[in-house]
């Protein structure tokens, strides 16, 4: 009787340990199996701008507070040259797109791509890409996007 005792006592520390945030259900993205992946996952902060990082229920996503406040996906289309917006923040490149209630903000010039879907109101872009870049670089660059001279001097030659 005592042998049964002892797992029963783990579970429940186990289920104590979890809190009570409930699983955030997410979509997985197309290449979430990418094994680079893993690797920015692992790297992921404990918390977002305060919000505290949640369990999810699939493969290569992340989300911070609880309703979620930002949802990470690793393995999302690679995106092409674009005339939306591309921040350099710390070494890694973002594609933003403003929403009215959701800003997206997916990285550039990075095989797999990340992306990360918060509320500007909630959280600041720059707290975003500054927290996240410590993972997401994790994954190698191979592109890098165009500031508005280089585009300039591209169009001046030819």
């Amino acid at each position: 009787m005592k042998f049964y005792a002892l797992p029963a006592v783990l579970a429940l520390c186990a289920v104590a340990a979890t809190g009570c945030s409930p699983v955030a259900s997410i979509e997985s993205a197309p290449d979430a199996g990418n094994p680079d992946c893993a690797a920015v996952m692992v790297s992921l902060p404990d918390k977002l701008a305060d919000y505290p990082l949640r369990e999810t229920d699939s493969q290569s996503t992340a989300a911070w507070g609880d309703p979620s406040r930002a949802i990470l996906k690793c393995g999302v289309p690679v995106p092409g040259p674009t005339t939306d917006p591309c921040a350099e923040v710390n070494g890694v490149d973002w594609i933003l797109r403003e929403g009215d209630d959701t800003w997206t903000a997916t990285t550039y010039g990075r095989e797999p791509a990340v992306e990360v879907i918060f509320d500007p109101n909630e959280v600041a872009s720059s707290t975003v890409l500054v927290q996240l870049q410590n993972a997401v670089s994790k994954i190698e660059p191979t592109r890098q996007c165009l500031s508005p001279a280089d585009t300039l001097e591209l169009d001046q030659q030819g």
